[in-house]
């Protein structure tokens, strides 16, 4: 059986490998790829909606625990499509 997380963004319970894992490190947000960096985590579908609804609420900083505002330049850039590497493209 694969455990159940809950998207920050729209607040629905899924399987963790339908979320993406997000950590904070030094007030920067950090998508966690294989879910193994140390820490607190939030998770969130990787959609725009839930990603857009997680930041307009200010979820990842609850969720995570951190005072100070997070730098979310990372996680749009992701969603935007810098940085994804699909089918191994450089």
């Amino acid at each position: 059986m694969e455990p159940v997380r809950t998207c920050v963004g729209c607040r629905t319970r899924a399987s963790r490998s339908a979320l993406i894992r997000v950590v904070s490190q030094n007030d920067i947000l950090v998508i966690d790829e294989r879910a193994v960096l140390p820490g607190r985590g939030a998770w969130v579908h990787p959609t725009q909606e839930c990603m857009d609804a997680a930041l307009r609420r200010r979820a990842f900083g609850r969720a995570l625990r951190v005072s100070a505002a997070v730098d979310t330049q990372t996680i749009e850039k992701r969603l935007n499509g810098y940085g994804n590497k699909v089918n191994g493209s450089k």
